[in-house]
């Protein structure tokens, strides 16, 4: 089943005066389950296409539904609603609050969400377990190393139970064994609890974990790969 659907999409930036086409006319279904890698050289639209798939960016043209929502019909505030309902995000530069700790930045979304204080806690204390980071749940992100940060984000963009998790460049900060213990967390989690993940990465650890390859050039698809059928 298909939990993203998108047809036509374009982003158009004017720079001086010179159209950019960042992205050029995609059309990309993506089944729920799915462990999905975009790639592509630098200005090829990747992050701007995660960003507009999460509702992050508007789209110039063209639709993204996502569960049987189309989100570019959406207003401001419905969108926003629907992001923090269904939509986990993990960023390359962590973006955790540094005055909260570990496990406050992973209940701050559920916060929002106007959930309860003990569900909150259960569910980030489970979470923060999930990623290893049980015994340090009450360091702030300056007491955690860069990986350690990354695992706290990728709680913090589960904590919603998202239908997708989008991750952009996520390992680009981190080490070798940083970066391979994050993937397996992502992987195992992708397994047991079937959350899509969809990458946009430079990172061949990251598209060698992937089950599918899409390929971005100047803003269009010029491959798709699903491993899983070669």
């Amino acid at each position: 089943m298909n939990i993203i659907e998108i047809k036509s999409l374009h982003k158009t930036y004017d720079d001086d005066s010179v159209p950019v086409h960042a992205v050029n006319g995609v059309d990309l279904n993506v089944e729920e389950g799915e462990f999905t890698a975009i790639v592509g050289p630098s200005g090829s639209g990747k992050t701007t296409l995660l960003n507009i798939i999460g509702g992050l960016d508007d789209a110039t043209k063209g639709s993204v539904t996502i569960d049987s929502t189309n989100i570019t019909e959406l207003s401001s505030r419905k969108l926003t609603n629907f992001r923090m309902a269904n939509i986990g995000f993990v960023f390359q530069a962590y973006n955790l609050i540094p005055v909260l700790t570990a496990k406050e930045n992973v209940e701050f979304i559920m916060h929002l969400q106007g959930r309860d204080k003990h569900d909150r806690e259960s569910r980030a204390s489970e979470l923060l377990q999930a990623v290893g980071l049980g015994e340090m749940m009450d360091r702030r992100p300056s007491k955690l190393s860069g990986g350690q940060q990354q695992r706290v984000a990728v709680a913090r963009a589960l904590a919603s139970k998202p239908k997708f998790v989008l991750a952009d460049e996520p390992t680009a900060n981190l080490d070798s064994k940083s970066t391979e213990n994050l993937l397996n967390i992502m992987q195992q989690l992708n397994k047991d609890e079937n959350i899509t993940f969809i990458f946009s990465t430079h990172d061949q650890r990251v598209v060698n974990k992937a089950r599918r390859v899409i390929t971005l050039e100047d803003g269009k698809i010029i491959n798709d790969i699903n491993k899983e059928l070669l």
